[in-house]
């Protein structure tokens, strides 16, 4: 019998003796989906005094402080980073006073990965949902690693920057361009087995992504980028004055929650102060 790639629910047709090298066959024979493991990073924080930058009123919450993380997804065909934090240039500085917010980052994402016993080098891929500032930090520490972006947003971040008022920092993340890259136009499914799923989600910016991953004993996470920043901005679907479009952002906010609902996928907002803190932090994961 040839094998086909994994379906998202078991496939209770494939032979224990054929099964390609990365499916979880159970005692009964049975194939399983692979197992998938996320770990979460603290990679910074950031706190605002005032969030009417964000579409809301002050009043709308009373959330100040925004978790930075970043995410490594590990998977028999190999480890992707999402999100690569805060700029490590900061570990260490206390509160860093950036104008409109202040940003501390007290250990970076490369000695947090220490701890695992990985380096940079260990990770074969990277997706960014975005390229702006708290989203790219440690991204050039990863040369090895293929970078997952969507074309429209490598055409925002690194030809065009100067069209974007100044939120792509082509110098902090320059880099980059020497990293081998696949550029996206719409979705894709990282390992080819509906696991890990890159969702586009423009309207943030232009080539904003979420991700999509699912685990076997936690269930479907979906990682938010910067789609929502608070809770209130899902409540009351809030867009930013930052963002580049505003109708992409609301059809992305619209077709994000129809694959919720589809999948049954739990939300985590990146940026959820009181999310992360519930959250198992790394070198701990959730699979």
């Amino acid at each position: 019998m040839k094998c086909r790639g994994i379906a998202l629910a078991c496939l209770s047709c494939i032979c224990a003796s054929c099964a390609a090298p990365w499916v979880v066959v159970s005692a009964d024979g049975v194939a399983d989906s692979p197992l998938v493991r996320l770990h979460v990073f603290d990679c910074g924080e950031l706190s605002f005094p005032d969030v009417s930058a964000f579409g809301l009123g002050n009043a709308d919450t009373d959330v100040r402080r925004m978790f930075v993380p970043c995410y490594l997804i590990r998977h028999p065909r190999g480890d992707l980073l999402w999100d690569a934090g805060l700029d490590p240039a900061i570990v260490g500085q206390g509160a860093v006073n950036a104008g409109a917010f202040t940003m501390t980052y007290a250990r970076s994402l490369v000695d947090q990965m220490d701890d695992m016993g990985l380096s940079p080098d260990d990770v074969e891929f990277m997706a960014l949902s975005h390229m702006h500032f708290d989203h790219v930090g440690a991204a050039t520490q990863f040369p090895k690693a293929r970078l997952l972006i969507q074309a429209a947003e490598y055409e925002a971040a690194f030809l065009r920057p100067g069209d974007y008022g100044g939120v792509y920092d082509i110098q902090q993340y320059g880099g980059l361009a020497g990293n081998s890259r696949q550029l996206l136009t719409g979705d894709h499914d990282v390992f080819g087995d509906g696991t890990v799923m890159i969702i586009s989600a423009p309207g943030h910016t232009p080539g904003h992504q979420v991700l999509l991953v699912h685990l076997r004993n936690a269930g479907p996470v979906l990682l938010s980028g910067d789609l929502y920043h608070f809770r209130a901005t899902r409540r009351l679907r809030a867009v930013p004055t930052f963002n580049t479009n505003a109708d992409q952002t609301l059809a992305s906010m619209a077709k994000v929650e129809r694959l919720i609902e589809e999948t049954g996928a739990a939300l985590w907002i990146e940026h959820d102060w009181a999310l992360a803190q519930a959250l198992r932090l790394a070198p701990a994961a959730h699979d």
